[in-house]
């Protein structure tokens, strides 16, 4: 990218891909290294400014992740984030000790808005702490700028080097102005003009695309989910027809959709692109079979893609690359992006076989979060329709339903999902008409603005990703004076900036009632339904 650009280095805490994405808010293109960079690589990308992130251990333990005094002699402004904040202080000589009492959660906090960190906030707001560990003494030429009952060292700086340390979380939503506080380093102290924009992300992607295949073939996995529906259009706008979608429909998809998919992307649609759909429902129950385990199912799903690709590869010719719509989010929880833990794999980046029929593999979206993405659809003139339609993981119903897979079991998930996403729409749109809003009011909006407006005429309970799944839990029920013993079908339902954390959607009490009455009187097989209220974290947002 020729961006000017802030780096993060991750010493491998959960909110890291996340500063990312804050820092990219402020329209400044930001790229994650571990800690482990060699300094001299560094220097190399001449960043404009550097944040450390939090971690999960003790800086003053043996063998904890560090980084050399150097880092803060480049001359380039550096932000310690928690962990972050506390290893810039206990590098360049302060203390950091284990606090009497954790301080975690929403914190209200006092601000030295003299600092350019704090300029423009209130001078008390509430943020997010989460540290057993706390800085005792502060570090030769740093003084402190933020305070909290429990906490004397909340943010430190050393103005006249811009170095600045922070103990609380900014990237995070529970910080009242987080996004104001990272705007005023990487806009103002750093000095980034905000050139980042997915207008010129797409240009860029399309051109270098274009150099990467040549005059060779790409096939792509087309679930018609919104990432690789994005990649498709990215794709068709450099290529065109050298692209070949293999949309495989394994069975586990929801309601309809493998209709639906055909329609937008097949013969009847506007992509100049070759659509290939292949049936593939039969082999992919008989492989699950029996399994019951999370990552065993994503793997054997993963892995079963990859066969199907190389069957339509061998049918089409000579194939050289395969295209996949990974995205950020994909990355950091298969534990690829930089040091944080592996939560689950997926089976864009952790379900691939040893051996794969490709020349290569190329992910144009692997830098991008999920909102990032639909921008660039907007970008590239998918509809919105499209563009904003909810989530839908690449094993699809394989991991919405708890244990194994079997044909039975995906009707009724297929069944209870498509009533509760129905009864969602409705009440959505119902709220939209009392209120007078229509989507031909945001057709003249740039995409921005569109953007914004999208998510704006939503009611504020609206989640942004809703599904059933069924669990393997069966109880005893009572229908029409008889005993039934069926299963429990669970709701899930969040909000969400950026799928890296969430929280459950307080959807009206009496659309719940609908959607609970409308699955036990409609669903064969259903006798009970719960709400999931879990949060990411500790969650995830899918069941497994």
């Amino acid at each position: 990218m020729n961006q000017k650009k802030v780096i993060v280095i991750d010493f491998g805490g959960q909110y890291n891909q996340l500063v990312a994405r804050r820092v990219r808010e402020c329209n400044v293109y930001c790229e994650i290294y571990s800690y482990k960079t060699d300094l001299s690589k560094i220097k190399e990308m001449n960043p404009k400014g550097i944040i450390l992130t939090g971690g999960p251990n003790s800086v003053y333990e043996e063998g904890a992740a560090t980084c050399s005094k150097e880092l803060f002699e480049l001359g380039i402004p550096v932000l310690g984030l928690c962990y972050g904040a506390q290893l810039m202080s206990f590098v360049l000589g302060g203390n950091v000790e284990r606090a009497s009492a954790r301080e975690y959660g929403k914190t209200e906090t006092h601000f030295d808005t003299t600092s350019k960190m704090f300029a423009g906030i209130p001078e008390t707001s509430v943020v997010w702490m989460s540290h057993f560990d706390y800085i005792s003494k502060l570090a030769p030429g740093f003084t402190s700028v933020a305070h909290t009952d429990n906490c004397p060292v909340a943010a430190a700086e050393n103005a006249e080097k811009n170095l600045y340390a922070i103990q609380f979380h900014p990237e995070v939503l529970h910080t009242q102005y987080g996004k104001e506080i990272l705007f005023n380093f990487v806009r103002n102290i750093c000095g980034c003009e905000g050139t980042w924009r997915m207008d010129s992300f797409v240009e860029t992607q399309i051109k270098d695309i274009r150099k990467k295949v040549g005059d060779g073939k790409v096939l792509l996995a087309l679930s018609g989910g919104v990432d690789s529906s994005v990649l498709a259009a990215l794709l068709a706008k450099a290529i065109g027809p050298q692209l070949t979608c293999v949309f495989v429909d394994h069975g586990l998809l929801r309601k309809n959709e493998g209709d639906e998919v055909e329609e937008v992307f097949g013969k009847s649609g506007n992509f100049d692109v070759n659509f290939v759909r292949v049936n593939a429902k039969d082999r992919y129950y008989a492989k699950l079979a029996g399994v019951s385990e999370p990552e065993r199912k994503r793997k054997i799903i993963g892995e079963e893609f990859i066969r199907v690709f190389e069957e339509e590869a061998k049918k089409i010719g000579a194939v050289d690359f395969l295209a996949q719509g990974t995205i950020y989010p994909d990355v950091v929880e298969s534990g690829l992006g930089g040091e944080s833990a592996v939560i689950k794999s997926h089976h864009n980046v952790g379900g691939l076989p040893d051996f794969v029929d490709f020349k290569e593999i190329i992910e144009p979206l692997r830098d991008l979060f999920k909102d990032e993405v639909r921008k660039a659809g907007l970008e590239l003139g998918l509809p919105e329709y499209l563009v904003f339609r909810q989530p839908f993981p690449g094993p699809g119903l394989g991991i919405r339903i708890i244990g194994d897979v079997t044909e039975e079991k995906v009707r009724i998930v297929q069944d209870a999902d498509a009533i509760f996403r129905e009864e969602v729409a409705a009440a959505a749109e119902a709220w939209k008409q009392e209120n007078g809003i229509g989507a031909e009011e945001r057709s003249a909006l740039s995409v921005s603005e569109r953007f914004e407006a999208a998510y704006n005429s939503n009611p504020l309970w609206m989640p942004d990703q809703y599904f059933a799944a069924l669990t393997n839990m069966r109880s005893v029920g009572v229908m029409g004076d008889e005993r039934t013993y069926d299963y429990a079908v669970a709701l899930r339902a969040v909000r969400t900036v950026d799928f890296m954390t969430a929280e459950s959607a307080e959807i009206p009490f009496e659309v719940l009632q609908k959607v609970m009455s409308r699955i036990i009187n409609e669903v064969r097989g259903v006798n009970r339904v719960m709400y999931d209220l879990t949060s990411k974290p500790p969650g995830t947002i899918e069941m497994e």
